[in-house]
């Protein structure tokens, strides 16, 4: 799944139930799970691989606390144990690709 697509599920999930009344966290996951892929692209826009790397760092820590936040909202009853392990499983191998990514541009430190 990629990263538009993981948005489009965790926006699904935070606008029903008990998610959609939960202000605070239901707005704050949307801006986490945006920011992935707004970091993505930003850091390519950049045209030098070290600010790219930079950009996908930030943009891998936003998978991070899209995470942490789906873990309160298991916590809390928020989202089904399934619908959890779905979408964790999208976002682990998300931040994967992303930190693959990393990982190439660090050792090929070539400005493009």
């Amino acid at each position: 799944m990629m990263s538009l697509e993981v948005t489009k599920v965790v926006y699904d999930l935070s606008a029903n139930g008990k998610w959609s009344r939960d202000f605070g966290l239901r707005d704050q996951i949307r801006r986490a799970i945006v920011s992935v892929s707004s970091n993505i692209v930003e850091g390519f826009e950049k045209s030098n691989n070290n600010e790219f790397a930079r950009f996908l760092r930030m943009s891998k820590g936003s998978v991070g606390e899209v995470r942490n936040q789906l873990y309160i909202g298991l916590a809390l009853d928020y989202i089904s144990k399934s619908d959890f392990d779905k979408i964790n499983i999208e976002l682990e191998n998300l931040a994967g690709q992303i930190g693959g990514l990393i990982v190439y541009l660090d050792k090929n430190k070539k400005p493009r």
